[in-house]
């Protein structure tokens, strides 16, 4: 692939975007590279936890405008239904856990795709901005559903509205993001976080994605009723038997995401 660099080592898969020149802003090749990558993921047993990150100075800055403004492109119904909705409900739905290691700036549909992984981690000279209306343009890849839920509506409603950008800092203080790391030492701790997570009972993990999907919409009884299921799910797992075991034994457990 050109626009991706695709790398799986010790059970941790990275997508790596990889248009450095433009900020890693997509266009149509580097977005059916990326659904490639994220299909392989979910069909690859071996893969037991997900990396999100860009090459460069930056994580993503969203849509090439380039492209966009092209008439001889794809319009924004096309960009939207065919690259950047698949890829929010293929992050959501993956029973993996996928962490966004934002090394640079991440702006518009850039900024949304990291939110809606499951761990957001910065490095120090990381930004985020909701763009959208610099260019009069709507909020999109989800942002209106999950930054709301992450900072409240009305944080929410001011970054989309006057697309100020957020730093790290200040994107780790209003509950963006899980964890800011220096820059010099980001890259050690996401491969310390990835490989922690790839060793985890990767079933549990997978059980409490979904739930934290439908807490979304559910009313408390329908969320009990949830955990009720998932976790005689999760009781009748190989990892959990392993991992009884393990604290039996005092020992450390080998899980293996089944």
């Amino acid at each position: 692939m050109e626009f991706i660099n695709y790398i799986k080592n010790e059970n941790v898969a990275w997508i790596r975007m990889n248009r450095p020149q433009v900020f890693n802003s997509f266009h149509t090749e580097m977005g059916n590279e990326f659904l490639h990558c994220l299909d392989d993921v979910v069909v690859d047993d071996s893969i037991r936890t997900l990396v999100i990150s860009g090459e460069g100075k930056a994580f993503c800055a969203g849509q090439d405008l380039q492209e966009a403004i092209d008439p001889n492109t794809p319009g924004f119904g096309k960009i939207l239904t065919e690259r950047f909705n698949p890829i929010i409900k293929k992050i959501r739905n993956l029973d993996k856990p996928v962490i966004a290691a934002v090394n640079g700036v991440a702006a518009g549909a850039g900024a949304n795709i990291a939110l809606c992984c499951d761990l957001v981690i910065a490095s120090q000279s990381a930004s985020f901005i909701q763009a959208f209306s610099k260019i009069g343009l709507v909020p999109d890849s989800g942002g209106t559903y999950i930054l709301p839920r992450l900072i409240g509506w009305n944080r929410a409603s001011a970054l989309m509205m006057t697309g100020d950008k957020v730093s790290a800092t200040e994107a780790f203080q209003m509950g963006m993001l899980y964890k800011v790391f220096p820059d010099e030492s980001f890259h050690a701790e996401v491969e310390k976080l990835a490989l922690s997570l790839s060793k985890m009972p990767t079933k549990a993990l997978a059980l409490t994605k979904k739930l934290l999907n439908l807490s979304f919409a559910n009313s408390l009884d329908q969320q009990l009723d949830a955990e009720l299921k998932y976790q005689i799910e999760a009781g009748e797992s190989e990892d959990y038997n392993e991992g009884i075991a393990a604290f039996i034994e005092k020992r450390t457990a080998l899980f293996k995401g089944k």
